[in-house]
């Protein structure tokens, strides 16, 4: 990269910042949706760090996460480059949906083909034209429908670039885990390309403390690649591991009133909540299958059986009770 930098075509210059657009698809109308791509071009070598956001195109907050942090880089103290892509389903993202219009979920579609659904052909677009120039990635996500998800970052902790990364990044907990078949974070992995996935807050919502948490994170990791060695951020505490997530769900229909919220430390057979009719008359009591911490749970009073109300990152022994909650460790 001595001489510049090609994406799609285009040509940058060390220590600038490019917007670009590259054409995804014509819609029915006749008008053409673009990826957008903000690339930030350090004037001295280093990694390429890929960001992503709105993969799903209603989980927003990443979209603001991403703004403040493409914004307090100055390229020219910058070593390496940044490939900022803040909405990657555009599709979704104009019809705050988290599907493409054919109903497919892009983060099931990776690494995609050049003549599949149109799923299938965004994801090779940006496998091709993202993913392929960067030595890592981070992936910005939030909770879905109606759920709301505690800070927290998924990584596959056996290998060893994406735990560095993991660690860096300095989230109170770790979910360890590969990705699930198809996502961007798996088909990345298949092509030699380390990636985490940061998620934190609600779709369709900008939490504040998430989109800080998240900065605060990509700042550290940029710090620990050497790309912002001099950048001033906060330490980040070994995180605890997480090896196992369990949803506790709704064992009868009714209205949900949660004892819990998102971060407190829980004892097995602890009451998480009640779920009652519309008359206030007991239902059924949700409780901990395990011990654990809260790191997502439902923001929507109604459940249906079945329903995902607490997601529990399960803990190997208690970590107290009641209303305690996990220390927070710098983001």
């Amino acid at each position: 990269m001595a001489r510049g930098l090609e994406i799609a075509g285009t040509r940058i210059r060390r220590g600038t910042v490019e917007r670009l657009e590259i054409p995804i698809a014509r819609l029915p109308t006749g008008v053409f949706l673009s990826l957008p791509v903000r690339v930030l071009h350090g004037r001295r070598p280093g990694p390429v760090l890929w960001l992503s956001a709105a993969l799903h195109g209603d989980e927003i907050n990443g979209v603001e996460v991403m703004r403040e942090v493409v914004a307090g880089i100055d390229p020219d103290v910058l070593r390496g480059t940044i490939l900022a892509v803040p909405v990657v389903n555009v599709f979704g993202f104009v019809a705050e949906s988290r599907y493409l219009p054919d109903r497919r979920d892009l983060n099931r579609s990776f690494p995609g083909s050049t003549g599949g659904s149109l799923a299938a052909r965004l994801a090779h677009l940006f496998m091709t034209e993202i993913v392929a120039r960067a030595a890592c990635g981070i992936d910005l996500h939030t909770g879905s429908n109606h759920r709301s998800n505690l800070p927290h970052v998924r990584a596959d902790l056996e290998n060893r670039d994406a735990r560095r990364l993991a660690q860096a990044f300095g989230t109170t907990i770790v979910l360890h885990g590969r990705g699930p078949e198809g996502s961007l974070r798996a088909a990345a992995a298949d092509a030699g390309v380390p990636c985490i996935v940061y998620e934190a807050g609600e779709a369709n919502r900008f939490n504040r403390k998430a989109v800080a948490a998240g900065v605060d994170g990509i700042f550290r990791t940029l710090k620990a690649l050497g790309m912002l060695p001099d950048v001033d951020v906060t330490s980040a505490a070994r995180p605890i591991r997480i090896d196992k997530a369990k949803w506790v769900r709704a064992q009868q229909g009714g209205i949900v009133r949660l004892q819990v919220e998102l971060g407190d430390a829980v004892r097995r057979r602890q009451v998480l909540g009640e779920i009652t009719d519309t008359f206030g008359d007991l239902q059924a009591t949700i409780r901990a299958p395990a011990a654990g911490i809260v790191f997502g749970l439902t923001r929507h009073p109604l459940a249906h059986r079945g329903d995902a109300i607490v997601h529990l990152a399960v803990t190997p022994s208690p970590r107290g009770g009641g209303k305690k909650r996990a220390k927070r460790r710098s983001g």
